[in-house]
């Protein structure tokens, strides 16, 4: 027999999951996602979440409540009558009312290798740290932040220079296969729930806009771990002469520099024709760049248009 599942999710990074779910014969009775935010050209119309769209492309029900502060909405929650509620990024801290309000309790998918990474940016924050592998985790969700007892893991390597967005697309897909998986172990009643350890957590902050500004003055491997992991997006920045006045130009992809024949200079010093700029310890070779509302460009194909050349301080 199919799972009654109430899905709860909210961006692009939810969608697979919710996909995949449908796909494997189970009845998803509901759709819980965020309201429909002010976006567009202007930022006047309001636009659906990925997974509203989805959901309604697949003919689910969809429901947007604020919170679950209101007793309707939390028996609306409850008349739905679900065995189970699957969370993929979903945007909100539910209440023990809609944690305990399927038979079966709420599964939630989460990016990383937990206790390693609980939080809101834990794509980010493992590539930024310089972590070799994260993964999917399904977990059991309860009161704490990703403190609940995890039922199923899939380990995913980080390549040297791998970005987060794409470690979110290979993610993406690993957690929709790892959920499938789950609720049919649920399903049969062999999903077993291991408690996470207690060493090792770590918390992956949101990402703070005052933190995307590159700081050359730390080593090349952390600069360019900094550039990886906000990739596309929010995106690390410096300021460049461009012009006569210093412009903001965002960052993409880097490697570290191991080529270095010229000798260093001062942190932020471009070192060559090639966007080779000096770091604290070594240096970095910027791969491609953005100026703000252009499109990326690899980096010849800047420097034709925007000119850096060796000497040239950026920060």
């Amino acid at each position: 027999m199919a799972l009654r599942i109430i899905f709860m999710g909210t961006p692009e990074f939810s969608v697979p999951t919710l996909q995949s779910l449908k796909q494997a014969g189970h009845d998803i009775v509901a759709v819980y996602t965020q309201p429909p935010r002010p976006g567009g050209r202007r930022g006047l119309d309001l636009v659906k979440s990925s997974v509203h769209q989805a959901a309604e492309l697949l003919g689910i029900p969809v429901l947007t409540p604020l919170n679950f502060k209101a007793e309707e909405d939390r028996q609306t929650f409850a008349d739905f009558k679900a065995d189970v509620a699957v969370v993929v990024a979903y945007g909100l801290l539910l209440p023990e009312a809609i944690l305990n309000g399927t038979r079966l309790g709420c599964y939630n998918g989460h990016a990383s290798l937990l206790p390693r990474w609980r939080g809101a940016a834990p794509i980010q924050r493992a590539i930024m740290a310089g972590d070799e592998k994260t993964g999917m985790m399904v977990m059991q969700m309860e009161k704490g932040l990703d403190t609940g007892p995890v039922a199923l893991t899939r380990e995913v390597q980080i390549g040297e220079a791998m970005t987060a967005g794409e470690l979110h697309d290979r993610l993406m897909l690993a957690g929709a296969r790892a959920m499938v998986e789950a609720m049919a172990k649920l399903e049969a009643g062999d999903l077993p729930l291991t408690p996470q350890p207690d060493e090792g957590v770590l918390y992956a902050a949101k990402i703070d806009k005052r933190e995307t500004r590159i700081d050359f003055s730390r080593p090349a491997r952390e600069v360019h771990n900094h550039i990886r992991g906000l990739s596309p997006f929010p995106g690390a920045w410096f300021e460049a002469p461009v012009n006569g006045r210093l412009e903001r130009v965002k960052m993409l992809a880097s490697e570290v520099a191991r080529d270095v024949g010229m000798g260093s200079g001062e942190a932020g010093t471009v070192l060559d024709d090639q966007l080779t700029v000096a770091c604290g310890d070594g240096a970095v070779r910027l791969l491609r760049l953005q100026r703000a509302g252009g499109k990326p460009l690899a980096a010849a194909d800047f420097l034709r248009g925007t000119p850096l050349p060796a000497g040239t301080r950026i920060a």
